[in-house]
């Protein structure tokens, strides 16, 4: 079933419907806190209190309370609060985030120019550098064609000579068929059957 738009943020009225939202959430929360324990090894301590005031709690550790302590040590340490490590962790995300929207955006334009797109800007020195990657290419997808078609031509080759001995063989169990053949008919007699009185002999008559 497709979800009709965006849920809307904020208190739902009706208790059953409220509980049974929360018991999804809920089930997904902790599922979400497990795998990013799992996945990324992360250190996790969660605690729900539910509108009825049953609590429900996950720790990656081996005791909620060893991570909650861990939180207050690191919230006293010198050099600012849990409230200005947060801002600089998102700060430094932040930064991360536009040094790789940089990168990806400078990536983005020598596609481009590799493809022939958004050349009007491009120096001498720059259509220079492009020629000399577009020749690099080549050589290379030459190379790997040339590989390619090496390699498809040995196993046609292979494929041949399997095909020809399986020939051979064929033509070995023909002809040795064919010599037991003319062997059987060398050894068979011909005989003749005769029915009927003895012929007579020729006889010489003497006249007196």
């Amino acid at each position: 079933m497709v979800r009709k738009g965006k849920t809307e943020m904020k208190r739902i009225e009706k208790a059953t419907r409220r509980q049974v939202t929360f018991s999804k959430r809920r089930s997904g929360l902790l599922k979400k806190a497990f795998e990013l324990s799992v996945l990324c090894d992360a250190e996790l301590a969660l605690i729900v209190f539910s509108s009825n005031q049953k609590l429900y709690q996950f720790s990656s550790s081996s005791s909620i309370t060893k991570t909650i302590q861990r939180y207050g040590k690191t919230c006293k340490e010198p050099g600012g609060s849990c409230a200005t490590k947060v801002v600089e962790n998102v700060q430094h995300s932040k930064e991360e985030t536009d040094v790789l929207a940089k990168k990806i955006e400078v990536l983005e334009a020598s596609k481009r120019k590799l493809l022939g797109e958004d050349l009007e800007s491009c120096s001498s020195d720059e259509f220079i550098k492009l020629e000399e990657q577009i020749n690099q290419a080549l050589s290379k997808i030459r190379e790997r064609k040339n590989q390619v078609f090496k390699e498809k031509m040995e196993q046609l080759k292979e494929v041949e000579r399997i095909l020809n001995e399986e020939n051979a063989q064929m033509m070995n169990k023909v002809k040795t068929f064919e010599e037991l053949d003319q062997s059987d008919d060398h050894q068979k007699v011909e005989t003749q059957l005769f029915i009927g009185p003895p012929q007579p002999r020729n006889s010489v008559v003497f006249q007196g």
